[in-house]
């Protein structure tokens, strides 16, 4: 593969905001790349990619002969739970029909649009009733329609037919074999492992998987997934509909782009295993925002010139090596001089009624050898307790990672504009959400924010009272 190349791809990785790039070839890896804050040993949450790992699960579920065929009728795993609207279109669901997105179930969960479905899903008490309690709006096998809760029955459906959730079956028959030993994975109220979302792994452990794929189902020399299950993913051949990629087709929670003959494992966020038959070649992406799919995977195929090793280019190997050092490497930046509204405001807690940023209150340490940030967020659910988050603040432009939370690492800085406000910037490493941005004014006892809530949209709120800490 060409160096110079894919230097182009690394730089392209920067602004659509890529936390890893990783590419491997004839099972050796030619680029691993990790994009300043993030680093590699931060597991990554994959989103929808989890869809994937969920699905080769069951091939593996069937190969050990707890699962029959995917052919296997859906509503047969669940014939002790007693369900609402039962006809013969539920009926005729079955295990392939969930891995495809064909069950016919209503669900509101477009690739282009907000996931309404999938949110009162994660609302619901019980999402496996949820989702079977779902009415029907198609035959199955019809039509495509993204759904979540499709793989969440088929984790349920694991759970029957093994005896313990996805994540330990994973562990035992998937994780285990490929060396994978960094995984967070949530649960739905149950206990039963989140089958559209919820896995973080590492990038090198994504493309672990993405190799298996490559491989044919096998790893070491064993037939860990069934060459058929493998072949129906990388063939795929159900219409998805896309406005944005009209070419893309989906089979076993797979998208494949056969005019590219490409197929992989996709994530909100454009977290991504793909895998290239042809080229033998595995690439993964994680991200914090989405990416033309068509570009990347040129970009890649572009940079293969030959099956064998290429002659040595001192000058390729230059451009590629500044590459990486360039967005592996933060700079540090114009962060103002500190007014003395610094050490006035430095250990006093902030509180704020419920508003759009979710904000319970804040602390800012910035005066000492130690400057730091505590934060106390609102929990979506008002049930449940707040989250609490803290750590480092970086005050020379540069991130400082703090506490490790169940999405990641949380990392800050920040920066004076004015003797009265001050800019601070948050990120999860590892969640695939874009940089939170907060403007924080001060004014005698009282402490305006201002930022985006997670809709896009700008929230004001007030700090009423604050006390020392």
């Amino acid at each position: 593969m060409d160096s110079a190349d894919l230097a182009k791809l690394v730089a392209y990785g920067t602004g659509r905001s890529f936390d890893s790039l990783l590419i491997a070839r004839h099972g050796k890896i030619v680029l691993d790349t990790y994009y300043a804050p993030y680093s590699a040993e931060i597991p990554h949450i994959i989103n929808s990619s989890t869809k994937a790992v969920i699905g080769t699960l069951a091939a593996m579920a069937m190969k050990d002969g707890l699962l029959d065929s995917t052919d296997h009728p859906m509503l047969d795993f669940f014939a002790d739970r007693s369900l609402a609207n039962v006809d013969d279109r539920r009926k005729a669901i079955t295990v392939q029909h969930l891995l495809d997105m064909t069950s016919g179930i209503d669900w509101r969960e477009p690739t282009d649009g907000r996931p309404v479905t999938f949110f009162e899903m994660e609302r619901s008490r019980d999402w496996t009733r949820f989702v079977l309690d779902r009415p029907m709006s198609n035959t199955p096998g019809d039509i495509f329609n993204y759904n979540s809760g499709n793989p969440q029955l088929l984790s349920a459906i694991l759970t029957k037919l093994t005896g313990m959730s996805a994540e330990d079956y994973a562990k035992a028959k998937l994780f285990g074999p490929l060396g994978i030993t960094n995984w967070k994975w949530r649960k739905d109220p149950q206990g039963i492992s989140t089958g559209g979302n919820g896995l973080a792994l590492l990038p090198r452990d994504m493309a672990k998987i993405g190799y298996l794929y490559l491989r044919n189902g096998q790893w070491e020399g064993k037939t860990l997934v069934p060459p058929a299950f493998v072949e129906r993913s990388s063939r795929a051949t159900i219409n998805m509909n896309l406005k944005f990629e009209p070419a893309f087709r989906y089979s076993n929670y797979f998208w494949a782009l056969p005019n590219r003959n490409v197929y992989m494992a996709v994530g909100y966020h454009c977290q991504v295993i793909m895998v290239f038959p042809a080229l033998d070649i595995v690439a993964v992406t994680t991200t914090r925002d989405f990416y033309p799919f068509g570009v990347v995977t040129d970009y890649i195929a572009g940079a293969v010139k030959s099956d064998t090793a290429l002659p040595p280019s001192p000058e390729g190997a230059t451009l590629l090596a500044s590459a990486v050092r360039e967005v592996s490497t933060e700079k540090p930046g114009d962060v103002g001089v500190a007014p003395e509204t610094a050490a006035a405001i430095s250990g006093k807690v902030y509180t704020f009624p419920g508003n759009g940023l979710g904000l319970k209150s804040l602390s800012l340490t910035l005066t000492g050898s130690q400057p730091r940030i505590d934060v106390e967020f609102f929990d979506r659910d008002p049930t449940a307790p707040s989250r609490k988050v803290g750590g480092p603040i970086g005050l020379d432009g540069r991130y400082q990672k703090g506490d490790t939370t169940p999405a990641g690492v949380s990392a800050a800085k920040g920066s004076w504009s004015n003797d009265h406000t001050f800019v601070l910037n948050r990120m999860i490493l590892g969640a695939g959400f874009s940089e939170q941005k907060y403007t924080l004014s001060f004014d005698d006892e009282k402490l305006n924010v201002r930022g985006l809530d997670w809709n896009g949209r700008e929230v004001s709120v007030d700090g009423g009272s604050w006390r020392k800490s």
